[in-house]
């Protein structure tokens, strides 16, 4: 049984602002938990993260952006992080989020 299309769009957006609400007071606590969400919005959309070729009607710089953001992500876990490095990071998944967002809205 196929979804309703958008249906997962609304759950991920749902996460989306629960886990930037976390983000503003815990910043590397949120972190790994948005990384984790933006890896399931990028295996849904059908990207390889485990395997990052780029097949042809994928942005490389959207896998690559993801990919910095998860190893800040597990030095976050392992408390070895700079401030700065997170800020970069969430920014980061900001911008995947926002790429495959506006992707999934397009007809």
């Amino acid at each position: 049984m196929a979804l309703e299309p958008g249906l997962d769009l609304h759950e991920w957006e749902t996460r989306w602002q629960e886990l930037q609400e976390h983000a503003a007071d815990e910043p590397e606590q949120a972190l790994p938990e948005l990384v984790r969400l933006v890896e399931q919005m990028l295996t849904e959309r059908g990207y390889d993260v485990a395997n990052p070729i780029v097949r042809e009607d994928e942005d490389p710089e959207v896998v690559r952006t993801y990919l910095a953001a998860r190893d800040v992500a597990s030095l976050s876990e392992a408390g070895r992080t700079d401030p700065g490095d997170v800020a970069a990071a969430l920014e980061n998944v900001a911008e995947v989020r926002e790429y495959l967002v506006q992707d999934r809205r397009t007809p």
